[in-house]
């Protein structure tokens, strides 16, 4: 244990080298996420060595984004491993889903790609006695493109054609606007079909604000959680639009990266950059280090840069955020509430998203999260 203990400092502190810049993130080194108490000693996987219990026991009900649920899981795993005292059930429905649940009473906390919009916090203090919810970003990570295509195993494309796309205005691989943007590609004659989310979705509001923002003229909806354009064909959270483009050919949709595997390829964006950006945590994490805190309060909702022209920075980004109350959570299920969270902000516990295809928050925003959650009441 001590082995991997000096190993695993050795490259955090290598990762931390590497990601020094305008933000510095926390560790992007990844650890092991099958362990967890190991035999009567005591000692604990280096991923869930931060984990204090407290007085947490019980069950912990939490709902939301569908994009994070796979590092909700990784974490999941490791906490209960330690804390077994208590039982997580985090459905991620939809960060639509959650938010309702949360205004509700019905969770603990919830998880959004977005941040609250002013009628959420207003109804949010139905339900936190003498304070409000909050946004605490927690989870980073690139919005992947993912397409199948047979025989096209490399594709650029830009925002503008991306917005004709999913806007059902371009739609056969083969054509002139993307053949210009892919002239060694062979193309083949074949109807595209695009994938969007049934389900209210922060990752709709994310990658809808892309298009705002890079692509103005082609893209004329006012974006949120509720896809708008017309056409197309839908399916259900993460999970499923990335089901729908693995078993369609022709097919085309946005995901969380880690839903961006098992086959399914995916874009490399155009920019203002020299080269194509190709969805990588890291090139997330350079547009992500732009971010900057617009809450007020203890609200750390940020303001995301969906248009950056540095080299390497992935432009369709996302962050998302666990919501709870910052005054008036229950009695029951606070201790779980800020012991979970506490873990999950913790350097062990971002350094687990890096390997789950996520980008760990920024150190100078973490660093707020964390004392936001010790003030938790």
């Amino acid at each position: 244990m001590k082995l991997q203990r000096k190993n695993r400092l050795r490259a955090l502190s290598l990762g931390a080298v590497a990601l020094t810049g305008a933000l510095t993130l926390t560790a992007c080194g990844s650890d092991d996420t099958t362990g967890g108490a190991s035999g009567d000693t005591g000692a604990k996987t280096p991923a869930a060595g931060s984990i204090d219990c407290g007085d947490a026991k019980g069950q912990l009900l939490a709902d939301g984004s569908s994009a994070q649920k796979n590092a909700i899981d990784a974490w999941v795993k490791q906490y209960q491993s330690v804390c077994k005292d208590v039982v997580i059930n985090y459905k991620g429905s939809g960060s639509g889903a959650g938010i309702t649940a949360f205004t509700q009473g019905q969770v603990a906390f919830a998880g959004s790609d977005s941040a609250l919009k002013p009628e959420e916090v207003t109804a949010s203090k139905e339900i936190c006695s003498d304070g409000q919810g909050i946004d605490l970003p927690m989870v980073g990570g690139p919005i992947a493109v993912g397409y199948n295509v047979p025989g096209v195993d490399s594709l650029v494309l830009d925002a503008k054609t991306l917005a004709l796309i999913f806007d059902s205005k371009i739609t056969n691989w083969n054509d002139k606007a993307i053949a210009a943007l892919n002239p060694d590609a062979e193309l083949p004659d074949l109807k595209i079909q695009a994938f969007h989310r049934s389900d209210e979705s922060g990752t709709t509001d994310n990658f809808t604000k892309y298009l705002i923002a890079a692509a103005p003229d082609n893209w004329k909806y006012e974006g949120g959680k509720a896809w708008q354009a017309k056409g197309g064909q839908s399916a259900q959270g993460s999970s499923g639009v990335a089901q729908g483009v693995k078993e369609t050919k022709g097919a085309i949709s946005y995901m969380e990266l880690s839903y961006a595997k098992d086959g399914i390829s995916t874009v490399d964006v155009k920019t203002d950059a020299a080269e194509p950006v190709k969805a990588t945590v890291e090139n997330a994490t350079k547009a992500i280090s732009e971010a900057q805190v617009v809450g007020t309060g203890k609200d750390l909702a940020l303001k995301l840069n969906y248009k950056p022209s540095a080299e390497g920075a992935y432009p369709i980004t996302l962050v998302t955020y666990e919501i709870v109350c910052d005054k008036g959570n229950k009695a029951d299920t606070l201790p779980a509430t800020k012991s979970f969270l506490t873990y999950i902000a913790s350097e062990d516990g971002q350094a687990l998203l890096s390997e789950a295809g996520y980008a760990p928050m920024p150190e100078e925003i973490i660093t707020k999260v964390r004392t936001t959650i010790s003030e938790l009441s």
